[in-house]
């Protein structure tokens, strides 16, 4: 594997050391919370269940521990470089194998790099988990614009193609002249659209979330699976995108909320983890309390209830439409993955779909969810193209 010579002058360690007065400030705000009325129904078709969520911010208040999660963040490495006006925070984890392959792995919304916490030491030192050396990775784990604890765009203009173009630019300031690139959800745009632009250095791209969709003729002679992914759709535009439509047009209005009160945040993206991910009946029992709260963390912490919002803003509109890509591009289709195209939609768009799989559990969160599918995954996909 080529790697140039990293740009230190343009790379800055950055270590979190969040302040106890911050932490306390949380809990405080948690105690006087004002909860509203327990919703008049039995399921949660009407948003977050008070009961569960009441339990979810106790354990917030008087269990969770944010110094474990800070210390598992510093421990990977963390680091933030100035690009195109903009400071984004990335995590930055080298393999111990020399040959390993450079991937760029971007999260989506509402979620963080802390979705790939228990994929990291299987993708970059395989060997200590089973696995072989020449499977091994190194890992570029950026956070989004607006999102963590990278900088908030304070200029329109910051949707996905220019973080795309950044992401680029930021492979080639770390050194690596060839690699590969991961995402679902935002994550999956951006993904795309460095495969539109057939960016420079990068090799083939992995989505969990094709964005494609079916010709006329093909609508009008859908398979038995293509109508059931069509209606599970249908269901999800009818009944379940309130929070895109807000994003989208009053991302600002929308952060006042977020903002001031960690039960809405919380709430905002617990009732997501519920609805988007393959579980048994509650998400607790798929991640547990700490996971979530990791990830509301990083949320809450930096204040990016609107900042994330924003995104939808910018880019909504044309992010998630089919467009050719010619760069090899992998896909895997996990089931209760809310879009859920054919591989013969994506042939319409993908001229080079190399791999394709379609697994029997997971959901919108792959790396949160399913870990160990996740890993066996990307080491199948990019063996073609090491």
């Amino acid at each position: 594997m080529s790697i140039s010579k990293i740009d230190h002058a343009a790379v800055r360690p950055f270590r979190l050391s969040v302040s106890e007065d911050e932490l306390a400030d949380l809990r405080e705000r948690l105690a006087r919370t004002r909860w509203q009325e327990r919703e008049p129904v039995d399921d949660w078709s009407q948003g977050a269940r008070l009961e569960k969520l009441r339990s979810l911010c106790e354990y917030w208040r008087t269990v969770y521990d944010w110094r474990r999660c800070e210390e598992q963040l510093n421990a990977w490495g963390q680091f933030k470089t100035d690009l195109d006006g903009l400071d984004i925070h990335f995590l930055h984890i080298r393999s111990p194998h020399a040959n390993a392959l450079p991937m760029l792995m971007t999260h989506g919304w509402p979620g963080s790099v802390i979705e790939f916490n228990k994929v990291i030491g299987p993708l970059t030192n395989p060997v200590a988990y089973g696995g072989n050396p020449e499977d091994a990775f190194h890992l570029v784990l950026p956070s989004l614009p607006g999102y963590g604890f990278s900088g908030k765009p304070s200029c329109v203009g910051w949707g996905v193609e220019r973080i795309a173009r950044n992401w680029a630019v930021l492979m080639a300031r770390l050194g690596y002249d060839r690699y590969v690139a991961q995402g679902g959800d935002w994550g999956a745009a951006v993904t795309n659209q460095m495969g539109v632009d057939r960016a420079e250095g990068c090799a083939a791209i992995h989505l969990n979330i094709p964005i494609v969709y079916p010709t006329p003729e093909q609508m009008a002679a859908m398979t038995q699976a293509e109508e059931a992914a069509v209606k599970d759709w249908a269901d999800i535009e009818a009944t379940g995108t309130g929070y895109l439509r807000i994003q989208s047009t009053r991302p600002q209005t929308l952060g006042y909320g977020l903002t001031d009160s960690p039960v809405g945040q919380a709430a905002w993206i617990y009732e997501k983890l519920q609805f988007w991910t393959d579980h048994d009946g509650a998400v607790e029992d798929l991640l547990g309390m700490d996971e979530m709260l990791d990830n509301i963390m990083l949320y809450w912490l930096p204040a990016t209830g609107g900042s994330s919002a924003r995104l939808y803003w910018e880019s909504i509109a044309n992010a998630f439409q089919t467009r050719s890509v010619e760069m090899p591009v992998g896909v895997s289709i996990f089931p209760k993955e809310l879009s859920r195209p054919s591989r013969r939609w994506a042939e319409n768009a993908y001229s080079a779909l190399f791999y394709w799989n379609e697994l029997d559990k997971g959901g919108h969160f792959a790396a949160f969810e399913q870990p160990e599918l996740f890993v066996d995954e990307m080491r199948r996909c990019f063996r073609v193209v090491r």
